[in-house]
């Protein structure tokens, strides 16, 4: 799943509390730590107009975030920290030992949140929120507001009514205000000597071209509005208006910006790790820290990476084998699999039609395992989308973007497919396990659809590891149930999916602390997992820009696999896995030490 912008940490992660600033708090929460949570998450939105909209709150007296955007200045992160050191003597003024159950891990769990975003005061650079985490590039391939801004106008700006077309016009001309806000920080950042990869913005700036070369009445920027305003027939003179905007204030803005990293991408190199940076090691020490919210150092993470790697290969090798596939290593095995025509989607657009049928098939199939999966009766929809052709160049290969709170907007499922080659047709299942059902999207729909139960404080959760241990242990979960019966080869894509993950340890660990060179890791990545070396060339690009992220998807994982044998022994017949996921996925967001804290409890009661 794709982490890189502020919104990801207050809705993807953990949409159903941000609610809380205007439905009840939740009943079994102790009084005064509920206003305190409430008081927290209503400062902390005032700063991201984004988020409201995001989580479909942006109606009625909050309906002015509808025209804005967020503050992307040097001023806004400075406040950032004062906001966190606010919140912290919000949350002191609660006595934790009179709390217990749930409310001690609420507690706990942004005690936890906000340290995390406090350490990072000591670096000087890159984006830093308030909950913890941040990227070291202002500007990357997949951060900044020209990859963000012109896909949030047209899958999450709502058009209804004049008065939404007149705010879509007062976020079109505030685009240009963001870039240039952005812009100025990259150029403070490169000052200090944080400057992305060569490579890195050798990609960013192909995207940024690629939207810039767009005549402006035909940005999707430009048209959305137009079609839109059409379909809900708003009277109007739309497009031209928009094309104005584009042309005389984004345009030019996008032109600085582009002007400033093609300077900044003069003084790069091809040093990939977070090393590179000033105060490097303490930098990754603390995003991997955020990552897996977890203790583990770089090299117990990097060991675990190979462990998993080689109990995994075995597995796989036995698909193979099964398969009258015997011949050359694992990884071999794999990477000839990939190039199997039989396999592959045709690079058309077409093809790429025929994916997205594909995984919607798989999507329906995936439904009907539900409720093997929990007890919960849930809608959870979801839509199924291409990544959009402008920001394909830089964005991950696959995501989710959270359904909103107020249910007029469906999860949506990306799929990247610029090379329809990087998604060979036994991968799409797993990938569909994880970013749909009963993956991200389950997750998602919990908070969505369960106000009443869902507390406030997970508004203000942002944990990797427990969000993507959830989503991998989802792709896990559906073989166990049958998914795979008659499908070796999708059963075969999970494992591949699993050993990506236990891989991507050791490669990020390597980039950002062993020194390895951007193609030391690509040619890992590739003869571990056999995946196309374009798809590992993508990821590893990635990790580079977002330092750590990429591990919490197998430490969460392992962490949840662990817990559950843990339950499994102390509760014998009373164990049934429907419980388990579902305390789980009623815990909300927390760090694993907190999960570990809710599963103890849930095995005491024998119930989620």
């Amino acid at each position: 799943m794709q982490f890189s912008r502020r919104h990801f940490v207050l809705s993807a992660t953990a949409l159903g509390g941000l609610a809380g600033i205007r439905w009840p708090a939740h009943a079994a929460i102790a009084p005064k730590l509920a206003a305190v949570l409430d008081a927290i998450a209503r400062e902390e939105l005032k700063e991201s107009p984004e988020s409201y909209s995001y989580l479909g709150l942006d109606s009625g007296a909050e309906a002015w975030a509808r025209a804005k955007l967020d503050d992307r200045s040097a001023a806004a992160r400075a406040r950032t920290f004062t906001d966190i050191r606010r919140f912290q003597a919000m949350l002191a003024s609660v006595d934790r030992t009179t709390l217990s159950g749930h409310d001690g891990l609420l507690y706990d769990s942004i005690a936890y949140a906000l340290g995390n975003g406090a350490a990072g005061e000591r670096f000087p650079y890159g984006s830093v929120y308030t909950f913890g985490g941040g990227s070291p590039y202002i500007i990357s391939q997949q951060d900044g507001a020209y990859q963000s801004i012109p896909e949030f106008l047209n899958s999450v700006h709502r058009i209804e009514a004049r008065a939404d077309a007149e705010a879509y016009l007062a976020r079109l001309a505030a685009f240009a205000t963001a870039l240039d806000q952005e812009t100025e920080q990259a150029k403070h950042d490169a000052g200090l000597g944080v400057i992305a990869p060569a490579f890195v913005l050798d990609t960013t700036l192909e995207g940024m071209r690629g939207l810039r070369a767009v005549p402006a009445a035909k940005a999707r920027m430009v048209r959305s509005l137009a079609d839109r305003t059409a379909e809900k027939a708003i009277s109007g003179d739309w497009a031209a208006r928009a094309t104005k905007i584009v042309e005389s204030g984004v345009y030019p803005a996008l032109d600085r910006q582009i002007a400033a990293m093609t300077a900044i991408r003069a003084k790069a190199n091809t040093d990939a790790g977070a090393w590179k940076l000033p105060d490097g090691d303490a930098y990754y020490a603390w995003a991997l820290r955020y990552a897996t919210s977890t203790d583990l150092s770089p090299e117990a993470v990097h060991r675990m990476g190979l462990e998993q790697g080689k109990e995994l290969d075995a597995r796989m090798d036995a698909v193979l084998k099964s398969q009258g596939l015997t011949q050359g290593t694992v990884g071999e095995r794999l990477a000839a699999l990939t190039k199997d025509p039989k396999q592959l989607f045709p690079n058309t657009d077409a093809g790429r039609a025929e994916a997205i049928a594909y995984v919607n098939r798989k999507m329906d199939e995936l439904r009907a395992l539900l409720p093997r999966v929990s007890r919960m009766v849930m809608k959870a929809d979801v839509t199924v989308k291409r990544v959009p052709p402008d920001i394909e160049a830089g964005a991950a290969l696959g995501y989710m973007n959270f359904a909103s709170l107020d249910g007029t907007r469906p999860a949506i499922y990306y799929i990247n497919l610029k090379d329809t080659g990087n998604w060979p047709k036994f991968t799409i299942p797993s990938l569909s396990a994880h970013e749909g059902l009963p993956g991200h999207s389950w997750e998602g729909a919990y908070v969505a659809e369960h106000r009443d139960d869902v507390p406030l404080v997970s508004s203000l959760m942002g944990f990797n590891a427990y969000t993507e241990g959830w989503a991998l242990y989802a792709e896990q979960l559906v073989d166990e149930l049958g998914f795979y019966e008659n499908d070796p080869f999708g059963r075969l894509g999970m494992y591949q999916a699993l050993r990506f993950r236990a891989s991507r340890l050791v490669a990020d660990t390597g980039l950002h602390t062993k020194k390895w060179s951007r193609d030391q890791a690509i040619d890992f990545m590739t003869s571990s997992t056999g995946r196309a070396r374009a798809a590992c060339t993508s990821e590893i690009d990635r990790y580079c820009a977002a330092p750590g992220q990429a591990c919490g998807y197998k430490v969460g994982h392992s962490e949840i696999v662990r817990l559950r044998d843990k339950a499994k022994a102390a509760l014998g017949d009373r164990y049934d896995v429907r419980d388990f996921d579902d305390a789980v996925i009623k815990a909300g967001a927390v760090p694993l030490s907190v999960l570990a804290t809710a599963i103890d409890a849930y095995i005491a009661t024998g119930t989620s």
